[in-house]
């Protein structure tokens, strides 16, 4: 029997072509699955006369989950270029930084974060810096746009008159065969692990995410989220309604809100335009048993998300 000597055993000693190969052998069997590290697209100068539009994928780490009193201590950028069709054709730019916040970090944060009081001591967000790098972006696109959104607005007004899309929340993930929406989920769907440490680590992951082609569509995943970004829903407020119809909001798939923002204390949730007259019947039917007139918003990729509606 040859045994193989214990260099050759060690992965340390091996070329990385033997390993892709390796890689590949294993990724043809129905017996294993193999991720492969996700490696950032290096920066790309546009070609000329090359229609592109750029979008800017943002993410942010804070010292809480309130975006009227929490600070962001972290903010990650990637700015990229996309083609009409929704193709992504390469990365324009990136922007990274820490932010030192008025008062400590807490333990809690920083399990969750990573972030610890060192890292940050002593930087300060160069807001000009930020409003330049943002301001040449379409859209702009997180993996929750509902928490991301409200705390770069509050503190960079470039962002209040940008159009936003959320790429854990307008893409039906489990539909198009994934686990789950978080990034981890999505990552290892689409046969890739990394080494989620930073913010700007995070947005190259979902831009490789957002250029999977979808099999059951035929299309990137961006292009599902742009078109899915065009169309204006409508926000159904299902207000002063009694607690034990609660269970019954939850499985329509209302959310609560707390009235703390300034919005109704209510049950609310956003349906397609084509879908709100079944949403009022509904409402009629089985919530409030008398014809009642809702109030509803039509939102836009330039409200969404935003807490100034």
């Amino acid at each position: 029997m040859n045994v193989l000597p214990q260099p050759l055993r060690d992965e340390t000693f091996l070329d990385p072509a033997d390993l892709a190969a390796m890689a590949d052998a294993l990724g043809r069997s129905a017996d294993y699955r193999v991720l492969r590290r996700l490696v950032a697209r290096p920066t790309y100068t546009p070609a000329n006369g090359q229609e592109v539009k750029t979008g800017v994928l943002l993410d942010t780490e804070t010292t809480g989950l309130d975006h009227r009193k929490d600070e962001i201590i972290e903010l990650g950028m990637v700015k990229f270029d996309y083609t009409p069709e929704g193709r992504i054709v390469g990365v324009r730019d990136t922007f990274s930084a820490f932010n030192e916040p008025s008062a400590p970090i807490t333990a809690e944060v920083t399990a969750l974060t990573g972030i610890t009081n060192e890292m940050v001591a002593g930087h300060r967000f160069d807001d000009a810096a930020i409003t330049a790098f943002a301001e040449s972006g379409v859209i702009t696109i997180a993996h929750n746009s509902a928490f991301d959104r409200k705390f770069v607005e509050r503190c960079w007004p470039v962002f209040e008159h940008k159009a936003w899309a959320c790429s854990m929340r307008e893409i039906d993930w489990r539909k198009h065969g994934f686990a789950g929406a978080q990034l981890g989920y999505l990552l290892n769907g689409a046969g890739f692990f990394h080494h989620a440490h930073r913010t700007v680590d995070d947005c190259h992951a979902l831009l490789e995410i957002l250029a999977l082609e979808l099999p059951t569509m035929g299309s990137s995943a961006l292009a599902l989220l742009l078109e899915t970004a065009r169309k204006p829903p409508m926000r159904v407020w299902a207000e002063q309604t009694a607690f034990e119809l609660k269970d019954s909001l939850k499985r329509r798939g209302y959310r609560w809100n707390d009235g703390s923002d300034g919005r109704p204390k209510s049950w609310f949730r956003d349906v397609d335009e084509t879908a709100l007259d079944d949403e009022i019947a509904f409402l009629r039917s089985e919530i409030y048993m008398q014809d009642v007139e809702p109030t509803v918003q039509r939102l836009t990729a330039f409200t969404r998300f935003s807490s100034r509606i």
